[in-house]
């Protein structure tokens, strides 16, 4: 017996795949987390398609399908080829701070703050952060809930005992 994915899982994929083509191949850097918010940032369209697949994906199950330590989380996607080898993780979070890591390839989160929160991830507002190769965090959501989306190159991340 095959398990298929439901088709807003499918479509998810297809988002996250034409992002993935956009920025394949370019540092994880200042200058591209500049480019994505102007590009992509919060209100433009790729902004809100991600955020409503998020959403569909938590209430359908396939999002953010484990907890532990007050998060809920999940990696939906492995790294692959179709995703220009990024590894997607979303992770709902309120006003704490997860686990300390490290990112030895970089690390791109998206920041969606739930509706009617002005939540922030590590002091950002709504959009894109880019964390180079080499930098590690301990991610905090405050002043309300987030549904945080990672993209991973090749899936690395190191969680530390700090």
């Amino acid at each position: 017996m095959t398990t298929t994915r439901p088709a807003s899982q499918q479509a998810f994929h297809a988002l996250i795949a034409d992002l993935t083509a956009q920025i394949d191949g370019r540092p994880l850097d200042a200058a591209l987390d500049q480019w994505l918010n102007a590009a992509h940032g919060a209100g433009s369209t790729t902004y809100e398609q991600l955020r409503s697949a998020c959403q569909t994906g938590v209430a359908e199950g396939w999002l953010c399908e484990r907890e532990g330590g007050g998060i809920k989380y999940g990696r939906v996607f492995k790294a692959e080829d179709a995703l220009h080898r990024f590894s997607v993780d979303v992770v709902d979070m309120q006003d704490l701070a997860g686990p300390h890591h490290t990112h030895p390839n970089g690390e791109i989160d998206l920041i969606m703050p739930i509706e009617g929160s002005s939540a922030t991830f590590d002091g950002r507002p709504a959009g894109w952060c880019v964390y180079g190769p080499g930098t590690a965090h301990r991610p905090t959501v405050a002043q309300g809930r987030a549904l945080v989306l990672y993209l991973l190159p090749e899936g690395q991340i190191q969680f530390t005992k700090n």
